[in-house]
């Protein structure tokens, strides 16, 4: 996936009037058609620049850039283009529709669909605790903040995600702009800026909404917290997963269960991309050309293969499961670490991933019988956040 860093459209004047400038039926599904529910703006408007963290205790505060303070303002307008379609080229596609809160913010796809219908290289990550994540993507160091990252789904043309172009930026800018609630919103959210409907706004906004996607309240977290109990094959698949047997916590072991995190008190940044065997499609090493990891952005040969471990929080919704998709149960995913990797034997594919040379260290042979494994599958799925699922703060406000 590559990104076209382009510069940020010029401001456009804000159309005058009250109320929706969009025909008012109301349309399930499809936010061009109508204006939103307006039940959070008395309150981001009355404080619009105050913000608070409500972190779980066991949650250290997050790094936010110094150039886009959190507010209340911000992340309810973020919450708002995040689920609005006007912001794609055609109008069918927002960041809401290959992120969606049921499935933790992913789409339920093996390989996302943008715009145009072109399909994606990868999977849609979730969103959960994003603000944590020192790179952003399945496979790009480079992406080291989400305003950054949010450029590549805008302006990226290979493959075309939401179609923003040098041709079409100002008439979909000024789509936003002839909304009085937006203007409202903008001016609430970006106070002191004489023309804030801009294209660097709409993605600090977004960015912001991101930010406030915090998801900590699982059956796991209860049970460390002594609110909740796990049942004996949970309790297995707990000390399986935290014990050198099958040694999952070398890349999930934090409190967001991966092993790239940065928040206000890391005194040694770790970025670590793994290669655990998935492919060997030529007997040296090499992944489908679709996508081959982080070799992509550093062009070297190590890199081959090499993906960021996502979060697994909420990962027993998130499924078909790996950077593409390709493996469609969880309990298929442990049998595939268990082996030390995966064998296709047929297909475009074929090849013994358990023998690629890059393979990670960390993937070995584990030898997990069956019911240690159903114990895992139990354990993962301890961590899905219900109460994240269904917060209405997070969800989308055009659906009545």
């Amino acid at each position: 996936m590559r990104a076209r860093l382009l510069a940020m459209v010029s401001p456009v004047v804000l159309a005058l009037g009250l109320g929706c400038s969009l025909p008012a039926r109301a349309h399930p599904g499809h936010p061009e058609d109508f204006c939103p529910d307006e039940d959070d703006i008395s309150a981001a408007l009355k404080t619009p620049q105050s913000w608070e963290w409500k972190l779980p205790r066991h949650f250290p505060r997050p790094v936010v850039p110094a150039d886009n303070p959190m507010s209340q303002a911000k992340v309810a307008l973020g919450r708002l283009l995040f689920y609005d379609r006007r912001l794609s080229a055609n109008q069918t596609t927002a960041c809401g529709s290959c992120h969606q809160q049921a499935r933790a913010f992913t789409d339920g796809r093996a390989r996302s669909v943008g715009a145009t219908g072109q399909q994606t290289p990868r999977s849609a990550q979730h969103l959960a605790n994003s603000a944590w994540h020192p790179t952003l993507t399945w496979a790009n160091p480079a992406l080291t903040t989400l305003e950054r990252q949010m450029l590549v789904p805008l302006y990226g043309s290979d493959p075309v995600e939401m179609g923003v172009t040098d041709d079409n930026r100002g008439q979909i800018l000024a789509r936003i702009a002839r909304v009085a609630d937006y203007q409202r919103r903008f001016r609430a959210a970006f106070p002191g800026e004489t023309e804030p409907i801009r294209w660097n706004n709409i993605v600090k906004a977004i960015a912001s909404f991101e930010r406030s996607l915090i998801s900590g309240d699982s059956r796991f977290d209860r049970y460390q917290r002594g609110e909740a109990r796990l049942s004996p094959a949970e309790l297995r698949g707990k000390d399986l997963f935290f014990g050198e047997k099958a040694e999952c916590f070398h890349c999930h072991g934090s409190f967001n269960f991966n092993d790239q995190v940065v928040h206000q008190n890391t005194r040694e940044l770790e970025t670590p991309f793994h290669n655990t065997g998935l492919y060997n499609v030529d007997g040296e090493g090499a992944y489908p050309a679709s996508s081959q990891g982080s070799i992509e952005v550093t062009g070297r040969p190590e890199d081959m293969g090499r993906y960021r471990a996502p979060s697994l929080r909420n990962i027993a919704v998130t499924a078909p499961f790996m950077h593409d998709g390709s493996i469609p149960t969880l309990r298929a995913v442990v049998a595939t670490y268990a082996a030390g990797g995966r064998h296709l034997p047929e297909g475009p594919h074929a090849g013994d991933g358990r023998r690629n040379p890059y393979k990670s260290e960390l993937i070995g042979n584990i030898d997990l019988s069956p019911r240690e494994q159903a114990d895992l599958v139990a354990f993962l799925h301890t961590l899905t956040d219900r109460r994240f699922l269904s917060n209405p703060q997070f969800s989308d406000p055009f659906r009545r």
